[in-house]
């Protein structure tokens, strides 16, 4: 999922979608703020994702969430 240059909550409906499309497995998302990062991570958790890792790419982050 690449969330780069949108604002909140665009990247958290983004990472809902594909969290509701795939089910489970793993998804990375980029997203290029803290907040974004932050609001992700937290939506993830709250549908029992895991975030697995959490890595600076260029100007943002790279998430890595798995269920």
């Amino acid at each position: 999922v690449d969330a780069r240059g949108l604002s909140c909550p665009q990247p958290v409906i983004m990472t809902m979608n594909k969290i509701k499309e795939l089910g489970s497995g793993e998804i990375e998302i980029l997203v290029d703020t803290d907040t974004s990062k932050e609001n992700v991570s937290r939506a993830a958790e709250s549908k029992g994702w895991n975030v697995k890792e959490i890595k600076p790419d260029g100007s943002g982050y790279r998430l890595t969430i798995s269920k």
